[in-house]
């Protein structure tokens, strides 16, 4: 059991200790304001406070920011520590407050405050520390733990901690379920008009093969990847786009469709499903509520976990409309634009609401990998995406993180231009497990 020491232990600190000691590491630990309990105890324990309490233990000086109830802009200036980028400088047996740099990190504090928001109107990755310092692409706070519990073994022998077990969990965004299939009459004479008429008679080609009923739908990759899962026996989710009106980025087929609802249906049977609240939804709660029930009626079960599309999302708003809708856990936590690790975790954890001071029952699983930010972002190769995805597995493996991915069913088809992409996935999954 390691004690922690602190003379305030106000709810950002009590919060931040559990996602670093038993969310990250599972480390069984209790916090006492005790200073004589501090004193007499033998085992392993921190001195959170402005001055060392006794000879052995571990001290680490506070930065005031957990004992803050306001959200202000922060004086951060980064240094390095045993190699790794680390800020919130003070003085002690490790040279900053790590407890509230994590803080300012998971919480995404610096969210809050005044930004920039990139051409969707979602927060900037070129406005966060972690992109202009150069840290977005590592677990910075499992790093950090993973310094700091070395140094409570170094000082208490009897301390062990082991470092948690890699996970790996692959999850899928259907934003379209078919190219053709299922998008009736008018939507497919239309696009066989504009294939006609722009001159992309390949694409027509197909078109009029799939809807007769000749060839399959390009997007219709389920079954290989179905057959990746039990093949390297992964458990994954897939999240599935249901607006009723395809405008904007909401380009799905109806999920009214009989073809649509029993796309679902098979996948609610064996796998995890959430939704992918719309771009519409963003804007208008009667549309997210429906978008909800509608999944719930087709699968016949609770709707527990979502990912917003296009990773539109906004604190504390998008979060709140989550917890109002009993849904419980969210993986919208990563980028839209670039990949990386946008909460410096990898890692689950329960989110903090800053404004209201308060830990909520939602909790955040952080990706830092989709294919669509390599593609269209980052404008990489096949072959290019490849390493970065496998630098990324080996960074979160390295600190027992949890590893989630996003791919498109529509991103890994054989057609000749996304079948390097289908072969990266699957070479990705070969290598690995």
């Amino acid at each position: 059991m390691l004690l922690i020491y602190t003379a305030n232990n106000t709810n950002r600190f009590s919060y931040i200790a559990e996602v670093l000691f038993w969310q990250v590491y599972k480390i069984d630990f209790t916090i006492t304001q005790n200073k004589e309990e501090l004193l007499q105890y033998e085992g392993a324990k921190i001195n959170y406070s402005g001055t060392p309490v006794c000879a052995k233990e571990i001290w680490i000086q506070p930065h005031d920011l957990l004992l803050q109830q306001n959200i202000q802009p922060q004086n951060i200036e980064c240094f390095n520590w045993n190699g790794i980028k680390a800020f919130f400088k003070t003085v002690g047996d490790i040279p900053f407050d790590i407890f509230a740099a994590s803080f300012y990190l998971i919480s995404r504090y610096e969210e809050y405050l005044p930004h920039e928001t990139d051409e969707y109107g979602r927060y900037a990755h070129a406005n966060s520390m972690a992109f202009k310092e150069g840290f977005l692409h590592v677990p910075l706070v499992n790093l950090w733990m993973k310094e700091l519990v070395k140094i409570i073994h170094s000082k208490y022998s009897s301390f062990t901690f082991h470092l948690p077990p890699f996970t790996f969990t692959p999850t899928y965004d259907v934003d379209i379920a078919y190219a053709y299939k299922g998008k009736g009459f008018l939507r497919n004479a239309g696009g066989f008009y504009k294939e006609l008429f722009t001159g992309k008679f390949k694409q027509l080609a197909e078109r009029s093969n799939v809807t007769s009923g000749w060839q399959k739908d390009p997007f219709d990759t389920y079954e290989w990847i179905d057959s990746l899962h039990e093949k390297y026996h992964l458990k994954p989710i897939y999240f599935f786009l249901l607006a009723e009106r395809a405008r904007m980025y909401d380009k799905n087929i109806s999920p009214h469709s009989r073809i649509m609802q029993r796309l679902i249906k098979q996948h609610a049977l064996k796998y995890t499903t959430g939704i992918h609240p719309s771009w519409q939804s963003s804007d208008d709660e009667g549309i997210f509520k429906k978008e909800i029930s509608l999944l719930k009626s087709i699968t016949g079960k609770e709707v527990k976990c979502s990912r917003q599309h296009y990773i539109r999302m906004s604190l504390p708003q998008t979060y709140r409309l989550l917890l109002e809708n009993c849904i419980e856990a969210d993986y919208t936590m990563g980028y839209g634009s670039i990949n990386g690790f946008r909460a410096s975790v990898a890692s689950p954890f329960y989110w903090f609401d800053i404004e209201l001071d308060v830990k909520t029952g939602l909790f955040i699983y952080p990706y830092c990998y989709m294919e669509a930010n390599s593609y269209f972002e980052q404008h990489y190769t096949a072959e290019q995406a490849a390493v970065e995805l496998q630098q990324y597995l080996n960074r979160v493996k390295s600190v027992g993180g949890q590893l989630i991915t996003i791919f498109h069913n529509h991103f890994i088809t054989e057609q000749p231009e996304w079948l390097p992409w289908r072969n990266m996935y699957a070479g990705f999954l070969q290598n690995n497990f």
